[in-house]
């Protein structure tokens, strides 16, 4: 692994953990000191120039990550991407983009300012991938935003970073199963995603997945601070697909569920249920 791809990871770890403060738990609770080994790393961006997903894609690929397939989710109005290193030590990444266009012309109408203020000399650099927000907003548009689009409105408080890393089961010592893992968690105080149930996917799938809620973190908007769900930690547990070989692509039905993590009023809903 060349300095380079490791210092990228290290600093987007450190931008990560950040507003994430409770996936440093995490790897107390389940690391136990050990290190542990990332699975994917996912981003979220417009599918606006200078941000689309192929220009964010292409810092990736000069790290030596070549694009493995394509996902599509209709009801979030979203397409995605994951990309893979030769090296199967390095984490896959995911990119998703949200089709824009396919919102009302009031959502267009803000993302559009949004992008306007990028600066396209930024987007070609490897530290844009965590450098945040690189516009202002009101918390009156957040909120606008948020009406029609939870992913357009965690992009607008939080911009270019990890929105999660994910912890590969498969390589964690001490754990056999995904309800383990998750069984750990809630024992040491952590609120999963229920959407979808806890676990998402299934061995026939070849995939399972489960996440925690997105921690809550101040953003300062332009007319005020407004305390907002920030980023969240997933697990994924793989299955062989063949002898000796764990599958390595992603599940769309079961991704759709973990973008909820960062869902407001999904959060809010569960701790009325009491079921997070």
């Amino acid at each position: 692994m060349s300095h380079t791809v490791e210092q990228f990871f290290d600093n987007l770890w450190n931008d990560y953990i950040k507003l994430t403060p409770s996936a440093a738990k995490v790897h107390q609770v389940l690391g136990q000191g050990r290190s542990i080994i990332n699975d994917h790393v996912a981003f979220r961006t417009f599918n606006l120039a200078p941000v689309r997903l192929e220009t964010l894609a292409k810092h990736f690929e000069t790290m030596g990550y070549k694009a493995c397939g394509d996902y599509a989710f209709e009801a979030k109005k979203l397409v995605a991407k994951h990309f893979e290193h030769s090296d199967p030590t390095l984490p896959k990444i995911f990119i998703s983009e949200l089709l824009v266009e396919e919102f009302s012309p009031e959502l267009q109408r803000i993302v559009k300012s949004l992008v306007a203020q990028i600066d396209a000399d930024e987007v070609a650099k490897p530290e844009f991938l965590y450098s945040g927000a690189h516009w202002q907003i009101s918390s009156t548009d957040y909120e606008q935003l948020l009406e029609e689009s939870e992913y357009a409105a965690w992009m607008a408080a939080f911009g270019f970073r990890a929105n999660h890393f994910t912890v590969n089961v498969n390589e964690l010592p001490d754990y056999e199963s995904l309800e383990q893992v998750n069984e750990t968690l809630k024992q040491a105080g952590f609120r999963l995603n229920t959407s979808g149930g806890e676990i998402k996917g299934s061995r026939e799938v070849f995939l399972e997945q489960s996440s925690t809620m997105a921690d809550h973190t101040a953003v300062r908007f332009s007319d005020m601070e407004k305390v907002v769900p920030s980023c969240f930690y997933e697990f994924a547990k793989r299955y062989e697909v063949a002898p000796n070989q764990l599958y390595t692509g992603f599940v769309a039905a079961s991704a759709d569920k973990i973008f909820e993590s960062t869902n407001a009023r999904a959060d809010a809903s569960a701790e009325q249920d009491g079921s997070a």
